[in-house]
């Protein structure tokens, strides 16, 4: 089998073995480098092989007509002279024919059957011709044995053997003349050529590869585009993805992405109106049911009949309760990311805000039993302007303080405080209530989760609150406070 099948076979079957090649790849810029680059190997090798066998085709043309002209020059010193041979081979000139060990030419003059005349007699014989032609060299791939017998020490060499006619006229009689010739520089000379060859041919298929390369990389950037846009995007939001400079394959992926999208967001959206429109409808039975208990309680039957008092009060606890949550819920649908977006966004004085949020919640603090006040009441204290929807923002801040005010207990006290630090805006609630333990802190601003179960809350407020803060690039955090209490912070970052 040649080089260049044999390399071929290897390749294409390398190929087939690859996991890289299989489908459903992992990686599509590998299976495409891989189905792209191997063919350019298989070609490299293919032309690597081509080019060998080429120079060493060449290689022995040159070999073979030094052969023949040394033979025939050889030959010419051979003349008949009589019944004999007349041998005019002086020892410089096979001095000059032996000179170089590593390239030693070897001769041999003999009368065939084998009568060996002149050279060395260890010439590997011609291969059998029934009847050659005279003059006409005869080239062929022998192995010369060493003088000494070591098999191992043995040389593959090129030789000729030319067939010469002398002797009297109705005697005649062949001689051989033979030289022979190491094929070291031969392999030396194809070796050189295929290593220039190779190494221009190295060099393009790497240029080559590297263009490759870079147009794979080139081509699959919208797909790399398309995969950031979609890993950086919040868990809820769901607005269509816009690659309108991309590829056509790119953009019936995004068009595709978009339809699942549109569907959910319906899905969604439906879940959104069924709880919005639900908190509309209960609110106003629910407050009807709480103006009748506090008429109930107030009337001088119930305050007669203590029974029926206490009956009616958690009849009114229940139904405050409700209104609460149904008012927490509406809130929440409220702080959605695609409500939120809907409203406009503006630039605020986040301290004027959270002292007027403080004041407003003083007549329910007074009614508690709590002090509540604001740490920075100057009039005169610099503005911290920020970003967002002040309406929100506000209504975050009121269910900060509302949960003080219903879990600090009477006597507790509460300050709100507003100041800059670095490049946030930061808005403190501490109060000096029993506080909430570390391991709630995280806890907590889940939905529906609950640090005690005193107090008529639903556990929504400060789900509302992260909810809020978070989609205006903010963050809130709770903090322990000794030797008991309990601090919220919430930080935006400040507008220059």
């Amino acid at each position: 089998m040649s080089t260049r099948r044999w390399a071929s076979r290897l390749t294409l079957r390398a190929l087939r073995r690859l996991p890289g090649l299989s489908p459903g790849t992992r990686s599509l810029q590998r299976h495409l480098l891989l189905w792209l680059l191997l063919p350019q190997l298989v070609l490299w090798l293919a032309a690597a092989s081509f080019t060998y066998d080429l120079a060493d085709t060449y290689a022995n043309r040159a070999i073979d007509a030094s052969l023949t002209t040394a033979s025939r020059a050889l030959a010419r010193q051979v003349k008949p002279s009589g019944s004999g041979l007349l041998i005019d081979f002086p020892r410089a000139a096979q001095d000059i024919i032996e000179a170089d060990p590593d390239d030693r030419v070897y001769y041999m003059v003999s009368t065939p059957p084998g009568e060996f005349i002149l050279g060395n007699n260890q010439m590997p014989k011609a291969p059998p011709i029934g009847k050659p032609l005279l003059g006409h060299p005869y080239l062929y791939d022998a192995r010369m044995r060493d003088p000494s017998g070591d098999r191992r020490l043995d040389k593959d060499v090129r030789v000729v053997a030319l067939y010469l006619a002398y002797g009297e006229p109705g005697r005649p009689q062949l001689l051989l003349v033979q030289v022979a010739r190491s094929r070291t520089r031969r392999e030396e000379l194809a070796r050189q050529i295929l290593i220039d060859t190779a190494l221009p041919l190295s060099g393009l298929i790497v240029l080559m590869s590297v263009i490759v390369w870079g147009g794979i990389r080139g081509g699959l950037a919208p797909l790399a585009r398309l995969r950031s846009v979609v890993e950086s995007r919040a868990p809820n939001d769901l607005a269509p993805i816009r690659l309108e400079a991309a590829p056509e394959e790119v953009r019936s992926l995004a068009i595709a992405l978009n339809a699942l999208l549109n569907e959910v967001n319906k899905n969604v959206n439906a879940q959104k109106r069924f709880i919005s429109d639900a908190a509309h409808q209960l609110r106003t039975p629910l407050a009807g049911l709480k103006s009748q208990t506090e008429l109930a309680l107030a009337s001088p039957t119930v305050a007669a009949d203590p029974d029926l008092q206490s009956r009616l009060q958690r009849v009114h606890e229940s139904a405050t309760r409700s209104s609460h949550l149904v008012s927490q819920l509406l809130a929440l649908a409220r702080a959605e990311p695609e409500a939120a977006m809907a409203h406009t966004r503006t630039r605020f004085d986040l301290r004027a805000l959270a002292r007027e949020v403080a004041a407003e919640q003083v007549p329910r603090a007074l009614a508690a039993g709590i002090d509540l006040g604001s740490e920075d009441s100057a009039a005169d204290a610099p503005p911290l302007q920020v970003q967002g929807n002040a309406m929100l923002i506000r209504e975050a801040l009121v269910n900060l303080v509302d949960n003080a005010i219903r879990y600090a207990g009477r006597g507790a006290s509460i300050t709100v405080d507003a100041k800059a630090d670095g490049a946030d805006a930061v808005v403190s609630v501490e109060d000096t209530g029993p506080g909430v333990p570390e391991t709630d802190h995280e806890r907590i601003f889940q939905r529906f989760a609950r640090a005690t179960h005193e107090g008529n809350g639903c556990g929504l407020g400060l789900a509302i609150v992260k909810e809020i803060v978070e989609r205006s690039h903010g963050r809130v955090h709770l903090q322990s406070v000794q030797p008991h209490g309990l601090r919220a912070e919430v930080r935006l970052p400040v507008v220059a």
